[in-house]
C-alpha cells in the first residue's frame, strides 16, 4: 500500500477502538459477540471484504448477523465470489485484522498481508462490496461500520442491499460473479418460477391434491425470514403458507421461536399449540439459513413430532436419485452423463438416517463438524447433497453436470416436455435453479421439500416414517485442555490421548446399537460427547459412561 492508503486506514480505524480484553475468532459463524463489541471487528471485516475484492476481482458479500442467537448478539460473516464462505486460507489474516490493538499494528498486519498476497492496487478493478443486515437493532449501525471499512480501501464500493436473510445476499453474490441478474427481486423470481417448473412436471396421474396439498403453517423465528417468505408467496401458485413469528408481529427474535429451539427442545415454537395438531408446520431461524419441520402431536402439552436436516436430506436423496434412475433407465436420452451422487454428513448425523440413506444405495461421505466442510466435499460430486441435524444444508450441482442439463432442456421441441428421461431431466434442471448454490437457505429448501411431497403425494406424516432416528444424548465435559483431545476420520476416532478410543469402543460395545465419538468444543473448553443407542435410557447410560472416561483420561 502507498502512504495515502495507509493514512487513510489509519484515521478511519482511529473512530473503532477495539474492546479490551476481548479476543474474537473467525469460524464458520464468522465473528459473533454482544452487539456492543463488535463496531471495531465490523468496520476491519469491511477492510478484509475490499482486499479479497481486489485478491480475486470479484464481487465479494458481507452480511451482518448472528443467524439463531439472541437479539442482543450480532455478527459478522463474509460471502467469497462463489457465494460461499471465506476461504479458509484467510481466516487467520481475519482473526489477526480484528485483534489488532492499534491502527498502527492494523496498518501493519494489512500491508504484510497484501505483499504476501500480492493484492494489487493498480486501480484498474476497483473493490466492490455487497453488504446485507438481518432485522437486530444492532445491524444498522455495524452495516455503516462495515460500509466504512470498506470505503477506507481507496476506490472501493459498498453497496447497501438492505434487510436481507442471509442465503439471500450469498445468491446475490454468486449471480452478480456469474454476470447474472440480483436483486432480491431476481432471487423472488427464479425460486417462484422453478418451483412452478417442478409442479408442472409432477406426473398427470397424480391429482397434486394429495397429502402435501393443505395449508403449510412456518414460524419465522420472529426475524427477516417470515417476511421474505409472505414477499414470496405472492408469486407462488399450488401452495397455500401461513406466516406466524414474523419480525413485524412484535415479539422477540429466536426467544422461543425458531429451527434451531424447535430442534433441540422438541417443542412447539411460541404461537403454536393443540390447535394446530397434525398440520405440516415448518420453522425458520432467525436469518432463514437453517429449516425444520414438524408436527404437533394431538393432546401432548406441547411436544412435537420433529423432522429435522436429516430427514429433509433424506427427502432430497431419495427424489434426485429417482431421477437419475429414470435417466440411466432409459435408452433414449443421447450422451447421457452418468451423475455421480453422493450423500454429506458428519459423525452427529443420527445412525438410523445413515443407515437409511445407505440402504438406498447411496454413496454417503462424513466429514468434520461444520457447514465449510460439509460444503467443500458435496462440491466433489455432479450432485452432493449435505444437511446437518440442525436444518442447514443445500444440493449443489457440478457446472458439468448443469451444463448438460441445460442442453437437454435447450434440444426439447418449445411447449413438449418430451419423454419420462426427458422430464427427469427437466426436473433435476429445475431444482439445481430452485435450491440455492451457494449456502443453505431455508426459503429455496422450503418450496423444494413442498413441491417434493406433492410430486410424490406424501403428507407430513409419510415423510417421518421414512425411518426413526435412534434415542441419543449430546453432552459436555470441562477440561483444562480440549487440544489434548485430537481426533481422525472426520472426529469419530480419537487418536490422542493413548487408549481413549479403545475404552470407548469397550464401552459402547455393551449396548444395543451403540455409538459414540468425542470432539474438542471449536469454541469453549469443552469435549463434547454423543452417543447413540435402542433406548433413551441406554443411550444416556452410554453419554455418562463415555463423559466419565473423558474426564478420567484428561483429569
Amino acid at each position: 500500500m502507498n502512504e495515502e492508503q495507509s493514512s487513510v486506514i489509519l484515521n478511519t480505524s482511529s473512530r473503532f477502538s477495539p474492546p479490551q480484553g476481548v479476543k474474537l475468532s473467525y469460524g464458520t459463524a464468522g465473528f459473533r459477540a454482544d452487539a456492543s463489541l463488535l463496531q471495531s471487528t465490523v468496520y476491519r471485516v469491511g477492510i478484509l471484504a475490499a482486499l479479497r475484492s481486489l485478491k480475486t476481482k470479484s464481487v465479494i458479500g458481507v452480511m451482518i448477523t448472528a443467524s439463531h442467537n439472541q437479539v442482543s448478539d450480532n455478527g459478522v460473516k463474509i460471502a467469497d465470489p462463489s457465494g460461499g464462505m471465506l476461504s479458509q486460507h484467510w481466516e487467520p489474516f481475519a482473526d489477526a485484522l480484528a485483534n489488532a490493538t492499534s491502527p498502527h499494528q492494523l496498518v501493519k498486519l494489512i500491508n504484510e498481508f497484501v505483499e504476501k498476497e500480492n493484492i494489487p492496487f493498480d486501480g484498474i478493478r476497483p473493490a466492490e462490496v455487497l453488504l446485507g443486515r438481518d432485522t437486530r437493532p444492532s445491524g444498522d449501525d455495524l452495516l455503516e461500520a462495515a460500509r466504512q471499512g470498506v470505503t477506507s480501501i481507496i476506490g472501493a464500493v459498498a453497496l447497501d442491499m438492505g434487510i436481507l436473510t442471509t442465503p439471500q445476499l450469498h445468491w446475490m453474490v454468486r449471480a452478480r460473479n456469474k454476470g447474472l441478474k440480483a436483486s432480491e427481486q431476481d432471487y423472488f423470481e427464479q425460486l417462484s418460477s422453478s418451483f412452478r417448473y417442478l409442479l408442472d412436471l409432477i406426473p398427470s396421474e397424480r391429482s397434486k391434491l394429495g397429502g402435501a396439498n393443505e395449508k403449510l403453517v412456518v414460524d419465522g423465528a420472529n426475524g427477516v425470514g417470515g417476511v421474505k417468505l409472505k414477499a414470496l408467496e405472492k408469486l407462488l401458485s399450488g401452495l397455500v403458507i401461513e406466516v406466524r413469528n414474523s419480525s413485524e408481529d412484535g415479539g422477540v427474535l429466536n426467544d422461543g421461536v425458531g429451527a434451531d429451539y424447535v430442534q433441540k427442545e422438541k417443542v412447539v415454537p411460541h404461537g403454536f399449540g393443540s390447535k394446530d395438531a397434525g398440520i405440516r408446520c415448518a420453522s425458520l431461524d432467525g436469518d432463514a439459513d437453517r429449516l425444520v419441520y414438524f408436527s404437533v402431536q394431538p393432546e401432548s402439552n406441547g411436544t412435537i413430532d420433529l423432522v429435522d436436516g436429516d430427514k429433509i436430506l433424506s427427502l432430497f436423496s431419495l427424489f434426485i436419485r429417482e431421477q437419475l434412475s429414470i435417466l440411466n433407465e432409459k435408452e433414449d436420452i443421447k450422451n447421457l452423463h452418468q451423475a455421480r451422487l453422493g450423500v454429506v454428513q458428519t459423525a452427529y448425523a443420527n445412525g438410523a438416517s445413515t443407515g437409511y440413506l445407505k440402504q438406498l444405495g447411496l454413496e454417503v461421505e462424513l466429514t468434520p463438524t461444520g457447514v465449510k466442510y460439509l460444503h467443500e466435499k458435496a462440491a466433489e460430486f455432479d450432485i452432493g447433497i449435505y444437511f446437518e441435524a440442525n436444518g442447514h444444508g443445500t444440493v449443489l450441482f457440478s457446472e458439468y453436470f448443469t451444463g448438460w442439463l441445460e442442453a437437454r432442456s435447450n434440444e426439447l421441441s418449445s411447449g413438449s416436455k418430451g419423454s419420462e428421461a426427458e422430464k427427469a431431466a427437466l426436473r433435476l434442471l429445475a431444482v439445481s435453479k430452485l435450491i440455492n448454490q451457494a449456502v443453505g437457505d431455508a426459503l429455496s429448501g422450503l418450496l423444494l421439500v413442498e413441491v417434493i411431497l406433492q410430486h410424490m403425494e406424501w403428507s407430513i406424516h409419510r415423510w417421518n416414517d421414512l425411518y426413526h432416528d435412534l434415542p441419543s444424548r449430546q453432552l459436555k465435559v470441562k477440561v483444562a485442555d480440549r487440544t489434548a483431545v485430537v481426533t481422525a476420520n472426520a472426529e469419530t476416532v480419537v487418536v490422542s490421548p493413548p487408549g481413549l478410543q479403545e475404552a470407548i469402543n469397550e464401552e459402547t460395545a455393551k449396548y444395543p446399537h451403540g455409538r459414540s465419538f468425542v470432539r474438542p468444543s471449536g469454541t469453549e473448553d469443552v469435549v463434547r460427547v454423543y452417543a447413540e443407542a435402542s433406548t433413551q435410557e441406554t443411550a444416556d447410560s452410554l453419554a455418562n459412561s463415555v463423559a466419565k472416561l473423558v474426564d478420567r483420561f484428561l483429569g
